[in-house]
């Protein structure tokens, strides 16, 4: 059996489970639609934080990133674990205690304003629709490659999928939905790392394949990559070529910009308590580093395969049967290009461009030796899929890790789903427009919301496509959330001077410098060189958060205030217990 069939296989099957938990756990009131009842199990709401939180940038595009650009790619390793250890150890807690599920939410009561309350769901809305972008270009990705389906046609696919289980269950059924999916995707991701670590380091640990020898010699795994990629005119592995100040920038972007993510911050309403939100949050943090922990070695593992498969190897057209063509290429004692190379040509994710019209495949970096140059470039998001075919593992290995390709982004993208539909329903029409709303039609609302924004995010997700790869169009949406939410969030529970007045500039601060400088320097011309201080769109949202925070402070203290009852409520979510929730 091939491998099509055991991607068919696995993907329907999963599926499969995804619809049937959608019917088990169908949401009948707004308590279970918005936050699943507050009644899910501590250890579950965390395996469930780990599958929303290892989207399709953590499962598909940030090893890829690492193999390609070494040391350089762990800033979304460190930004996104550090992120995550800040959320839930500073701010979930208190964010637990004070009761309100939605940031906007927080936010309206927080600042007692209308007003605020309105532009903390636009900044939501912004997040959530770019990083949902991100999620659903990684599904386009992982159907074109294997299931022969249009990169569009598999964005509305995977869609349709969320929609299904997300608008019957809401955050219920997307909650035990996302414990499958991560019992799916964390097999797919370490099963074939394990395969490959055995393969590559005769170690079935690939955390210690990673820093161990390469098999059959007593040399390091790490050292002989070094020495292959600077043979080849790149930078070592160990290395990077972005500069201090861009990795900083990006890394603290990542991490500010995870605090203040509302499908995360959602996460720790689904159960019972404060208490119950850190226990959830430990759990998550465990289930996290099993993903975390391995992409390293996935990484390192995915560059040396592909230079051995790839690299001298002679190409064979459209044109020619592959399988007879190959033969000849290796009777003559040539190396042809391998079959999973003329796979991922069809999606336009790897293409040659024969510089020197020899029919052969160079890869070299800026400063190769025998000053040839390179003739193809590899896109990041393809490594983790392409991995098992790379090093010829079994198809039912490359079946597994397709289905958890997909289940880690449909995972987030229902996540972000949910956070769209609350900020519509919820935080505009019944707590800004529309008071007196019934709970029947605010739950009709919701899942309006939720289908309109199911359909806007396949078109932006098909947009995405343009983009490099996943994890840039990720860390936009995490620069907005780091410099436009995290600062009122942050200044609201630890500072009890925070006004609206203060909210209501930080917020736009934030948000219209972050976006602004983002679409000019990726989509209206900008280039490199006009970088400020040489940050990249994808760390400015430090920088702007940094503004963002002192200009809602001067504006907060050249202000009234806030009223008495507000600061007390402040305090009162400081020590856990002190209010119901």
């Amino acid at each position: 059996m091939g491998e099509q069939f055991w991607t068919y296989l696995f993907v329907s099957l999963t599926f499969g489970i995804y619809i049937l938990i959608a019917f088990w756990a169908r949401a009948s009131t707004t308590k279970e639609f918005y936050v699943a009842g507050h009644d899910v199990p501590p250890i579950l709401n965390g395996m469930a934080t780990a599958a929303d939180w290892m989207s399709a940038a953590s499962f598909l595009s940030m090893a890829g990133l690492i193999a390609f650009l070494g040391y350089g790619g762990s800033v979304y390793l460190m930004g996104w674990t550090g992120g995550y250890v800040l959320l839930a150890l500073l701010l979930a807690p208190f964010l637990r205690e004070f009761g309100k599920f939605t940031v906007p939410d927080f936010v309206g009561e927080r600042y007692y304003s209308k007003l605020a309350r309105v532009i903390a769901v636009v900044c939501a809305l912004m997040v959530s629709f770019t990083y949902i972008a991100g999620q659903m270009k990684g599904v386009g990705v992982a159907f074109s490659s294997f299931l022969g389906v249009p990169f569009n046609v598999g964005i509305f696919i995977g869609g349709l999928i969320v929609f299904i289980y997300a608008v019957l269950g809401g955050m219920k059924g997307v909650t035990y939905t996302q414990v499958a999916q991560y019992v799916v995707l964390i097999f797919a991701y370490t099963v074939p790392a394990i395969f490959i670590s055995i393969i590559v380091t005769n170690n079935p640990i690939p955390q210690l394949g990673f820093i161990g020898n390469i098999a059959g010699s007593d040399v390091p795994m790490l050292s002989k990559l070094n020495s292959v990629v600077t043979e080849l005119g790149f930078k070592e592995y160990t290395s990077t070529t972005k500069s201090n100040v861009d990795i900083f920038c990006i890394t603290a972007a990542l991490m500010f910009g995870t605090a203040g993510l509302p499908h995360v911050i959602i996460r720790f309403f689904t159960v019972k308590s404060a208490k119950a939100a850190r226990k959830s949050a430990g759990w998550a943090l465990m289930f996290i580093a099993l993903l975390y922990t391995v992409a390293p070695a996935v990484g390192a593992f995915a560059r040396m395969n592909f230079i051995d498969t790839v690299n001298e190897a002679t190409y064979i057209g459209n044109s020619e049967n592959f399988e007879e063509r190959r033969s000849e290429i290796l009777s003559d004692g040539g190396k042809p290009i391998p079959g999973w190379y003329k796979d991922w040509e069809k999606t336009g994710l790897l293409d040659f461009n024969d510089l020197n019209q020899d029919g052969i495949i160079q890869y070299r970096g800026p400063d190769s030796k025998d000053n040839i140059k390179n003739e193809i470039v590899p896109n990041r998001d393809i490594f983790v899929l392409a991995n098992p075919q790379i090093a010829n593992l079994p198809h039912w290995v490359i079946g597994l890790v397709v289905a958890g390709g997909l289940a880690a982004a449909l995972s987030t993208a229902a996540g972000l789903l949910m956070v769209i539909s609350s900020a519509i329903s919820h935080d505009l029409m019944k707590n800004t427009f529309y008071p007196n709303m019934s709970e029947r039609s605010e739950l009709l609302i919701a899942r309006t919301s939720a289908f309109l924004a199911i359909l806007l995010s396949a078109f932006i997700g098909a947009f995405a496509s343009s983009l490099p790869f996943v994890a840039q169009v990720v860390a936009f949406a995490f620069g907005i959330a780091a410099a436009s939410l995290f600062p009122v969030v942050v200044l609201g529970i630890f500072w009890k001077r925070m006004n609206k007045e203060g909210a209501i500039v930080s917020m736009l601060t934030g948000l219209i410098t972050t976006v602004g400088y983002i679409c000019y320097f990726k989509f209206m011309g900008g280039v490199e060189a006009g970088w400020w201080f040489g940050i990249s769109p994808e760390g400015i949202g430090f920088i702007f958060m940094i503004v963002a925070v002192f200009t809602g402070m001067i504006v907060a203290l050249l202000s009234p205030a806030p009223p008495i009852e507000i600061q007390k409520l402040v305090e009162s979510i400081r020590i856990p217990g002190q209010r119901r929730t």
